[in-house]
């Protein structure tokens, strides 16, 4: 299977509706969206239609109403919005992408400790190989 184009922000916006409330229509999809920001109907509409040809959704158009499935989970397409960010603004250094985001928004202590834990996550593996 081949990837997916990457999503806009506003795209994202949209996945973010149907990870929550996936399989969904685009008049729920409109619902929950408008609850956060206010948004027109023909907007997410057009903007679904425009994910469907990217391939960034499925569209089931057997009801009467078109119903969105998301492609790839949202893991998947932070994983793979990261390792672009990865590659073209850090020239592929997690430590200087980590080094960022901590200056960026500086991290809870349950979030420093869970780092932690996956570094040494990491590193295990690293010796196992």
């Amino acid at each position: 299977m081949t990837q997916p184009n990457k999503p806009t922000t506003a795209e994202l916006e949209i996945l973010a509706a149907l990870w929550e409330h996936s399989p969904a229509t685009v008049r729920e999809i409109y619902e929950t969206l408008n609850k956060r920001k206010q948004t027109k109907y023909t907007t997410v509409l057009k903007f679904l239609q425009i994910m469907h040809e990217k391939g960034l959704v499925k569209r089931d158009a057997k009801a009467k109403a078109h119903i969105y499935r998301p492609v790839q989970s949202q893991r998947q397409t932070q994983k793979n919005l990261v390792s672009d960010l990865l590659d073209k603004a850090f020239r592929g250094s997690a430590l200087s992408l980590v080094q960022h985001v901590l200056e960026a928004k500086p991290a809870s202590p349950d979030d420093l400790e869970a780092m932690r834990r996956m570094i040494n996550e990491a590193e295990a593996k690293g010796e196992k190989k």
